[in-house]
């Protein structure tokens, strides 16, 4: 199986808007995902997920909505996704690094008397309202949308699912919807309020949330508790058995990571470097995963993959540049003039 090429996701000034940074504050944004959206169906398709998945899919019931990922036997992510389940289908949507792997995984490891895996990438768009108030210009637009987070609900608009309570949530609505109704679904939502953004603009709302992505803070040795899966609620403890879960719990009872998805405030522009690593003093200690520019608060900020000794508040260096390792979520800063 190819690993995903690892590269540090980069937003440079200019990736963003300042309308859209704002939204996320004090409105709304949607945005098209990048995404792969595969189907699984049949009597055995929950049976089956729940096999391979490192969250619970069979406790929340019909209607549910959850973040996991696919392991490999021995523990590491193959790839990220987001879970509905609807009836007797269950949809993953993946990073487009991840179709393929996922793919693979559902036509090697699922039986076809329980299930059938189907990929519909070609024939469905997704669409994720981010910011403070997603649900109520999602309802000016007349939008139905889950009563309860962590659930999704089939609408003539597409599958709607609201995300699971989370401390900091990446996004708050995913859309799935047919794509050629996808432009109409838009403009709806544009004319009640809700800023239409590029893709960007989620990926600035997932750094900021202090979420993974697949490539650049996940690659084929990534471990899930590496990555903030504890704190987002993508691992059950509770569950019965899946692909990976012997190192996942033995690390989760017994032991600890040695390295932790942490974020970072940088003094200046970082270098353009791939790889760019972090220094404590003359040391080693992690690498840069991602970079944003904030507009509206004209600050770099990232994640990065440090050392679990690497506290909050410790000064390290990123290249030539000074930074400061902070815990996620990242506070979406704004510097107004004096």
């Amino acid at each position: 199986m190819t690993a995903p090429s690892v590269v540090i996701m980069r937003l440079d000034p200019g990736s963003t808007t300042a309308a859209a940074a704002n939204a996320l504050r004090s409105g709304a944004l949607v945005a098209r995902v990048p995404a792969g959206v595969i189907d699984l169906s049949g009597p055995g398709a929950v049976a089956c997920m729940q096999g391979l998945l490192t969250n619970d899919l069979e406790k929340p019931g019909d209607g549910a909505f959850v973040y996991g990922a696919l392991l490999t036997p021995k523990g590491m992510i193959v790839t990220d996704g987001w879970v509905t389940r609807l009836g007797e289908t269950v949809r993953i949507v993946v990073p487009p690094a991840g179709r393929e792997r996922a793919v693979r995984i559902f036509s090697r490891s699922i039986p076809p008397r329980l299930a059938r895996s189907l990929d519909r990438t070609a024939e469905l768009t997704v669409l994720r309202l981010a910011g403070a108030h997603s649900l109520a210009l999602a309802e000016a637009a007349r939008l139905s949308t889950p009563p309860a987070p962590g659930r999704v609900i089939a609408t003539p608009d597409g599958d709607v699912a609201r995300i699971p309570e989370a401390l900091a949530p990446p996004f708050v609505l995913q859309i799935v919807t047919e794509t050629v109704r996808a432009d109409a679904l838009v403009a709806r939502l544009g004319a009640a309020g809700v800023v239409i953004a590029e893709p960007a603009a989620l990926e600035l709302a997932r750094v900021l949330a202090g979420w993974p992505a697949l490539g650049s803070e996940i690659d084929e040795k990534t471990i899930p508790q590496e990555v903030r899966f504890d704190e987002v609620g993508g691992v059950s403890y509770t569950k019965g058995c899946y692909t990976g879960q012997e190192t996942v719990s033995r690390l989760h009872f017994r032991g600890h990571t040695n390295r932790r998805l942490q974020g970072v405030v940088f003094d200046a522009a970082p270098a353009r470097e791939d790889p760019l690593p972090v220094f404590r003093e003359d040391q080693e200690v992690g690498r840069v995963t991602s970079i944003v520019w904030v507009p509206d608060a004209g600050r770099w900020l990232g994640l990065a993959l440090v050392r679990r000794e690497v506290e909050p508040g410790t000064l390290v260096r990123a290249g030539e540049v000074e930074a400061r390792v902070v815990s996620p979520p990242l506070a979406l800063l704004r510097h107004d003039p004096a």
